[in-house]
């Protein structure tokens, strides 16, 4: 069972970075430091918007609009650090 905690915790923090890849990314094309023309800035953006779409748009039917401001990755980043707590605070139950 411990290798099994392991693993779901390996994975929470793949998420966790490719989430926060996510949006560094997002303010880079905003700020025009980075175009989405060139084809490997656009195979990366698209790959990772397919990735993290399943998990913000439940999300963002919840939220409220924000008029332009998009809190969907705020919120999945608190999720998988508050399912990180859990799974550590219960980390008996996997010994």
């Amino acid at each position: 069972m411990t290798s099994l905690f392991q693993i779901i915790m390996l994975i929470l923090d793949i998420v966790w970075f490719v989430i926060i890849a996510h949006v560094i990314m997002s303010w880079l094309i905003n700020f025009q430091v980075l175009n989405l023309r060139q084809p490997l800035v656009a195979q990366i953006w698209s790959g990772l918007d397919r990735l993290l779409e399943p998990i913000y748009t439940p999300i963002r039917r919840i939220l409220p609009p924000m008029s332009g401001i998009d809190l969907a990755p705020l919120v999945a980043l608190v999720a998988v650090y508050a399912l990180r707590i859990i799974l550590t605070n219960n980390a008996a139950a996997f010994y």
